[in-house]
């Protein structure tokens, strides 16, 4: 295939997902493209402009978001839907998939990598747009600064060294209902418990195509009646329990479309992920996903997702952050700890990765590591200016 046969195919193919392109990208993008058609009849090197023009505007964002979408088939199914197959063209021979990667683009021979801005607060390096990036380990001699305690909420900053300790259950305020969804806080049995856990984790971004992000935000919005008080897993009780000590937000269980909208972009990621990650690979046994809402004042205080035997099965997290734009909060960063064993419970080294939210971004970590929601500030205390996550887990 020639270069334009290739263009005209990929974008034509593209141009017909909605997941991909929004109305107005898809109307902006059949504009250019009717430009480089017009261009038909200059010469080689005006029509090797526009579609320069063309691929420098929106090929890596569509791209990004197409392999997102469509996973490691991409290329295939553009080909498939082209008249031309790599076996009929001489130059068509030899295209496989095997230069695309987990949330990466193909570039051009020779094209370095664009630096992309680090977060504030974040201690890791810049990585490459479109691509994994790979947290390991944390920023030695880095603990958790203490930060205002918003008003009304209870959280005080842990200290190095604080282990995860058991919640106690608390009353929940009249008329308030409670969730089915839980997530552990209990320690398990010492044997075979790795003396230390770093922390290690997997960034995505544009996760969603903008269609799909649009649709779950307003998914959220308009089910607020039916979000509930976050509960947490006790050792003394059989389910769940409010404790307003250690957790405050409120979860949606009822997803509709969008648990599997999620769970089908996970499962086509997953083998690059546990292999990132150093974990085993695994038959996906249940999923459990909510969305969670935290406005002013919440938190969730140190905690792992599989630490009591109810949950032990749980085996990967994600957490997907989705909210308003521009950003109506402050806070709410996801830190994941190095901890070490202490006591037959795993305590904070001090040190830990910080994730700021980002729209459209999703996280992974193993569910044993230990970790936290740094406070919420958010003026309005509006709904719909909360933080919100699509997060859950995967058993095993």
């Amino acid at each position: 295939m020639t270069p334009k046969q290739i263009l005209d195919s990929f974008s034509d193919y593209l141009i017909r997902d909605e997941r991909i392109l929004s109305s107005q990208e898809r109307a902006l993008l059949t504009t250019l493209l009717q430009h480089a058609r017009n261009a038909a009849g200059e010469s080689a090197a005006v029509q090797d402009a526009v579609r320069a023009v063309i691929a420098s505007a929106v090929g890596e964002t569509v791209a990004q978001r197409a392999f997102t979408v469509l996973g490691g088939s991409i290329v295939e199914r553009i080909l498939e839907s082209s008249p031309l197959t790599g076996s009929d063209s001489p130059e068509g021979r030899g295209l496989t998939t095997a230069g695309v990667k987990l949330g990466t683009p193909p570039l051009p021979p020779g094209s370095p990598p664009s630096p992309q801005p680090q977060p504030p607060g974040s201690p890791y390096q810049p990585q490459p747009p479109g691509r994994a990036k790979v947290y390991a380990g944390g920023v030695p001699g880095t603990p958790p600064s203490p930060q205002p305690q918003p008003p009304g909420s209870p959280w005080q900053p842990q200290p190095p060294g604080t282990p995860i300790r058991p919640p106690s259950p608390q009353p929940q305020p009249a008329g308030a209902s409670t969730s089915g969804t839980i997530v552990a806080e209990a320690a398990t049995a010492v044997a075979e418990r790795p003396a230390t856990l770093p922390a290690n984790c997997i960034v995505l971004d544009e996760f969603l195509a903008p269609q799909e992000l649009e649709e779950l935000t307003q998914y959220a919005l308009q089910h607020e009646a039916e979000f509930s008080a976050s509960e947490v897993v006790s050792p003394v009780a059989d389910g769940g329990v409010v404790n307003y000590e250690h957790r405050r937000s409120r979860v949606l269980t009822d997803l509709g479309k969008h648990q599997q909208v999620v769970l089908e972009r996970i499962q086509s990621v997953l083998p690059q992920l546990l292999q990132k990650l150093d974990m085993k690979d695994f038959s996906i046994a249940d999923v459990e996903a909510q969305i969670t809402a935290s406005n002013d004042g919440d938190f969730f205080h140190g905690h792992s997702d599989n630490g009591s035997e109810k949950v032990a099965s749980r085996y990967l997290t994600f957490v997907y952050f989705f909210h308003r734009e521009p950003r109506p909060f402050e806070g709410g960063d996801l830190r994941i700890h190095d901890a070490r064993l202490e006591a037959g419970e795993y305590a904070s080294t001090g040190s830990y990765q910080t994730i700021v939210p980002q729209q459209n971004q999703i996280v992974f970590f193993p569910c044993e590591l230990l970790h936290e929601i740094t406070p919420v500030e958010c003026p309005s205390r509006l709904f719909a200016d909360s933080r919100f996550t699509l997060n859950g887990w995967l058993r095993r």
